[in-house]
């Protein structure tokens, strides 16, 4: 399966259930407490994040999407703490305030990259979980997917009600279960348990064949479309109605910290999803990104450029249409890799034979081609203000097609060497009767110990000779 990443900025996100906060404590040991067998940890550092439904909704927001997230927190200073994070990553807090309750709190102490001890504060409660169905059904109309995030905290304690009123509204509500008990969940669109989950509700699965078998029965007996079961080491398992079940193998090269993978999973599933991806599509995505994820410490997001340099390094993807930061990523990862980056610049406004040939030739030296193209300003300012004749996005679209083209970055300056002294080619090319010192960027590639060469464009063909044309 080819994967791509879809425009997550299209997705409108509402996430519903237990938010809390993850607290870490980091600092060194030393010496043993005189006042019993344990370590002192001299505590340097406090690093606040989103944890649980709140997590999910940071993931999402990570990807681009719009997000509003619902949830229950105490009137203490942990709430205003947890509010602030999800603030500052744009997400639209409705929290529903609770006296004489606690926020919940998760208390990580570590020391030497690892865990000591975990302190919770929390206590369960199904107070409030009425409003936050009144809440859910006032901002259906504003999404296009919802996340349940059940940790058994008490927010979806009227989980039914919830996903009836998103089938009402004909909305996908894809929900992370909790428990042994799955019956509340019916009618969902998909759920996402771990195998211990799973199995602690369907019974102990032998095979791989057994797994698929209960899957199904789970997918049936609750009314669901799916259920993606996730395995760990072993990768993914969706299961949807009768098709052929898909096992996705895990991608991670190394686990450092499998905390919130799960709300990774749940977020970059839905986001995709909520994007017009398939099913199938977005499960493969949700892996992918789970296994960049558990390479981090503590509860963690990533964002679109990570999953595109993970795609890349597959083999898969990482083509199109760039952000400069993305491409800086792309680009070191080819390098990584010994492979030769090509790049060459220029306005493109109508593309013809000659641009093709050009291209492809200079491919021709090496292994990924960068195109950099002059935005609208720019063009202005070199040919006039009739032009462009096309716009910026239409002629990076078109080029993004073409076989020979890697990557299409946009720049807005006059010349391109700033962007050029960003990445650093290993060959720089330009069109045309040009002397090495004459290209913008050359001194900076030559320095770095790259390439510099001039192509000629194929006789007869250029794009102020076909306007000339079409004016006749």
């Amino acid at each position: 399966m080819t994967l791509s990443i879809p425009d997550f900025g299209r997705a409108r996100i509402l996430v519903v259930g237990d938010v809390m906060l993850d607290r870490y404590l980091f600092g060194g040991t030393g010496r043993i407490s005189p006042e019993a067998p344990v370590p002192v940890v001299h505590v340097r550092e406090t690093d606040d994040r989103a944890g649980g439904a709140a997590n999910v909704a940071v993931n999402l927001a990570s990807l681009g999407v719009a997000t509003t997230l619902i949830g229950i927190v105490g009137k203490d200073d942990e709430a205003a703490v947890l509010a602030s994070i999800l603030e500052q990553q744009n997400i639209d807090c409705r929290f529903t305030s609770v006296s004489d309750w606690p926020t919940t709190t998760k208390t990580r102490i570590q020391s030497r990259g690892q865990q000591l001890i975990r302190l919770d504060r929390e206590e369960p409660t199904a107070s409030g979980s009425d409003k936050l169905t009144q809440a859910l059904a006032k901002r259906l109309k504003n999404a296009n997917a919802v996340i349940l995030s059940d940790y058994g905290k008490g927010a979806l304690a009227d989980v039914a009600a919830m996903i009836e009123a998103c089938r009402a509204a004909g909305l996908p509500v894809l929900v992370d279960p909790k428990g042994n008990d799955f019956e509340k969940y019916r009618g969902a669109t998909l759920i996402t348990p771990n195998q211990s989950e799973f199995e602690s509700v369907a019974g102990i699965c032998s095979t791989d064949d057994e797994l698929v078998a209960r899957a199904r029965e789970m997918v049936s007996d609750l009314d669901l479309m799916a259920i993606l079961v996730t395995r760990s080491e072993k990768g993914m398992l969706l299961v949807q109605g009768s098709d052929e079940p898909v096992f996705l193998s895990t991608r991670a090269r190394e686990v450092f910290d499998v905390t919130g993978a799960g709300d990774t999973v749940i977020a970059v599933l839905a986001g995709a999803l909520a994007s017009g991806d398939s099913l199938q599509g977005a499960a493969a995505l949700s892996n992918l990104a789970a296994g960049l994820v558990v390479r981090k410490s503590g509860a963690a997001a990533v964002t679109p450029s990570e999953i595109r340099v993970a795609l890349h390094r597959r083999g898969q993807g990482g083509r199109g249409l760039v952000a400069e930061e993305e491409l800086q990523s792309l680009v070191a990862e080819a390098k990584s890799r010994s492979e030769t980056v090509i790049m060459t610049n220029g306005c493109f406004d109508i593309l013809h034979a000659g641009h093709v040939a050009y291209l492809e030739e200079a491919k021709s030296l090496g292994d990924r081609l960068i195109v950099a193209v002059n935005d609208d300003d720019s063009v202005r300012k070199l040919k006039g203000e009739s032009r462009p004749i096309n716009a910026l996005e239409d002629r990076m679209a078109v080029l993004a097609g073409l076989a020979a083209v890697d990557w299409v970055v946009p720049f807005s300056e006059d010349t391109p060497t700033r962007l050029i002294q960003s990445l650093l080619p290993d060959i720089l090319v330009k069109g045309g009767d040009y002397r090495s010192d004459e290209i913008a960027g050359a001194k900076d590639v030559l320095r770095n110990g790259g390439e510099v060469r001039a192509l000629a464009f194929r006789d007869g063909h250029s794009s102020s000779r076909i306007i000339d044309k079409l004016g006749a």
